[in-house]
């Protein structure tokens, strides 16, 4: 990744991925640490990934909680407006020397990310945390089987497949019908937000482009926010807590992303990014108090295996070409 990606950027590792820089070339100049050094200095970005997982994840629980008092799109709204007030502060996107197609992409961006939220939080709002996740996983992981055009990912995507289908119990009743197609329109817009993610960071310096679509995604969820929750927003305790989801789910782990990946391969974030549904099991089993059965369990495992497999078999297909 180049210096110019967004901070969103990352997931579209799981798609396309480039030829990474080595992490000891930024990690230990010239090898002075020596191997302890250097796998010390390795481990630095993938606890950065992980520590970020868990932020979004722990996030998320947060705001199933907030939920009673703003409902699912009110906490939309406070999550993206005090996200995109922090990016304005930090980032100060120019607004001048952008072409039509530079804001068009934005818009598009902007309109992604502010439908993948609203999707997720009405799904959270009816299932259980990593179920949820689970489901909209599958969104990236149909994204990257799609573009590699590898006979190999069918087996991923029936692996995925069959995890689904254990998720279901064999019907959706079991997990509410209304939320798991929440989750899974949720992760189509992943996907649309993986691809539009990757052109706003082409075309627009740093998180500048990150800055202006989530402004965008919250100007369009601020109707939704109000019709539903009303002065409830505005209740300082209300506002409190949405910032901390805001924090916790979108400016701290774009934050530790992008750190990491300056040093870390693509494809091992990538592989790391497809534990988020282990994250938000265990987010929603220790703040939600959501148990899994061993078939919830089985079910979020072979979805993980089968997203890290397709991501290896890309990998080793990018190798050979």
């Amino acid at each position: 990744m180049n210096d110019q990606s967004t901070a969103a950027e990352p997931a579209a590792a799981a798609v396309a991925v480039p030829e990474a820089v080595a992490a000891p070339a930024l990690g230990d100049p010239g090898g002075r640490r020596g191997p302890a050094g250097a796998r010390r200095a390795a481990l630095v970005p993938v606890a950065l990934v992980v520590a970020g997982g868990l932020s979004v994840q722990f996030g998320a629980a947060i705001a199933v909680l907030l939920m009673p008092r703003a409902g699912a799109l009110g906490v939309v709204t406070l999550r993206l407006a005090a996200a995109a007030l922090v990016l304005l502060v930090v980032c100060r996107p120019a607004l001048r020397g952008h072409s039509r197609a530079d804001w068009g992409t934005v818009l598009a961006f902007g309109v992604a990310m502010g439908a993948m939220n609203t999707l997720f939080y009405q799904a959270a709002d009816r299932i259980p945390l990593g179920a949820a996740v689970t489901l909209e996983v599958l969104g990236p992981l149909a994204l990257s089987v799609i573009a590699s055009r590898r006979l190999v990912n069918v087996v991923w995507a029936a692996l995925a497949l069959g995890g689904v289908i254990l998720l279901s119990g064999g019907g959706f009743d079991r997990l509410d019908p209304a939320g798991a197609a929440y989750a899974l329109g949720a992760g189509a817009m992943w996907a649309a937000y993986i691809v539009f993610s990757a052109r706003t960071g082409r075309r627009f310096p740093q998180a500048d482009g990150l800055a202006l679509a989530m402004v965008v995604a919250a100007l369009l969820s601020l109707p939704l926010g109000l019709m539903e929750a009303g002065s409830e927003l505005l209740v300082p305790t209300t506002l409190g807590l949405g910032a901390a989801v805001a924090l916790l789910s979108s400016v701290l782990p774009y934050t530790l992303e992008l750190m990491a990946l300056r040093r870390l391969p693509a494809p091992t974030f990538a592989i790391l990014m497809s534990l988020e549904p282990a994250i938000a099991a265990m987010a929603g089993f220790l703040i939600l108090d959501q148990a899994l059965s061993t078939t919830d369990a089985l079910a979020i495992a072979l979805v993980i295996g089968a997203s890290m497999g397709a991501v290896r078999s890309q990998v080793r297909g990018a190798r050979k070409r």
